[in-house]
């Protein structure tokens, strides 16, 4: 789960991360009203979307003046902004976070995030503040510096001090580096993160550190412990498909192909998406329902794999061992009844009662292809859809 820039800021206040002054607005006057209070200016206005890249895309700007807020802020409202994380579809902007500027010396990165190698929190550090840290990784690693998180010990006095002094803090820079370092940890096992990125840390003129952007990332699974947290998710900032298949336990993510997929097992579905791209076709979707889904969920899951109008076919893979094979036939043939499916559907099933499966999609009267395995299943359906096409294009 992301959130916004604003939200992030809240929670990092919330244990004692410097960040500037800020409050979200939905309009222009109301973000020229904060303005005053917050300060006598200049002030940032941020579009709040969940992408990076923004400033390069006009989601950034200064503004001298109350007036120029409201006029920035009205501009906008409403704008489709796009970067380099959007896409060239972009994102709408439905609000904006306005907040005090401050007079900034240097840059700085500093990232917690699980490292899989280790298995335990790393806190990277960099002195390419504002930049982004893969092009920081590839053109220049010696300017990047880790510490690796002992579980038993947390981040020790010694790792910030060490860190500081890797970005070139002193004097009075080392001491709040040390509180600050210590508090993002803080900060990142109290919330169950999975990642917490302050992409820029400045150091002001006026020798103060303050966290000029923040980006988090959570363990869904730990969710249940953070209710107000979970109640920061922004559904508009999320593809629509995905957030009605969280609604029924599925693991649904959009892609840009058209054979829609239906399988159970996370490793299976990345199996299936390969297979289907070794014999030519485009998956739509990744899509698991699970080890113990019934009937209605994979029902669910059919109609949402069909709200996508790019999909020209649909291959169901099962590997049935806790999943039985006759409960996504029958979720399957009661799917294809109340959509009126009218686009290729090839089915692979195989384990526990697969015979009864088999014996329920061959009596259904529906038009459905058996396979005979998963590269038998993948091919098929390629050539089904792409003998569609061929006749709508009237070859």
């Amino acid at each position: 789960m992301n959130i916004h820039e604003y939200q992030a800021k809240a929670i990092l206040r919330k244990f004692g991360v410097p960040v500037p002054d800020g409050h979200v607005c939905y309009n222009g006057a109301s973000a020229r009203e904060w303005a005053k209070r917050l300060s006598d200016g200049p002030w940032v206005v941020k579009a709040q979307i969940h992408a990076g890249g923004r400033g390069k895309g006009g989601g950034v700007k200064l503004a001298r003046t109350s007036e120029e807020v409201r006029l920035i802020a009205r501009d906008m409202l409403g704008m489709t902004l796009r970067t380099h994380q959007t896409g060239p579809e972009g994102k709408v902007v439905t609000r904006v976070l306005v907040e005090n500027g401050c007079n900034i010396g240097r840059e700085l990165y500093v990232s917690l995030l699980v490292d899989r190698a280790t298995s335990k929190v790393t806190v990277m550090a960099s002195t390419e503040g504002g930049m982004d840290i893969e092009e920081v990784a590839a053109n220049t690693p010696e300017k990047i510096f880790m510490e690796t998180v002992d579980p038993l010990a947390g981040l020790t006095p010694f790792q910030c001090r060490k860190l500081a002094f890797s970005l070139g803090l002193t004097g009075r820079l080392l001491t709040k580096a040390v509180k600050l370092f210590q508090s993002l940890y803080t900060t990142f096992i109290a919330c169950d993160c999975s990642l917490l990125e302050i992409n820029p840390l400045v150091v002001t003129k006026e020798e103060e550190l303050l966290a000029l952007d923040a980006k988090f990332g959570f363990d869904d699974n730990a969710m249940f412990r953070h209710l107000q947290i979970a109640d920061m998710r922004d559904f508009d900032e999320e593809d629509a498909n995905e957030v009605e298949a969280s609604q029924h336990d599925l693991s649904y993510i959009s892609l840009a192909g058209n054979i829609g997929c239906l399988v159970n097992g996370a490793g299976l579905a990345m199996a299936t998406m390969d297979i289907i791209k070794h014999y030519g076709g485009d998956p739509a979707n990744f899509l698991d329902v699970g080890g113990g889904a019934t009937a209605e969920r994979v029902t669910e899951a059919f109609k949402i794999i069909l709200s996508d109008v790019n999909v020209k076919g649909i291959f169901v893979n099962i590997f049935g061992g806790i999943m039985k094979c006759d409960v996504i036939a029958t979720g399957v043939i009661e799917a294809a009844h109340q959509v009126s499916l009218k686009v290729p559907l090839v089915v692979r099933l195989e384990g526990t009662n697969v015979d009864l499966g088999k014996k329920l999609l061959a009596e259904s009267g529906l038009n459905i292809v058996a396979a005979d395995g998963m590269a038998d299943g993948a091919r098929k359906i390629v050539n089904a859809v792409a003998s569609a096409a061929r006749r709508e294009r009237g070859e």
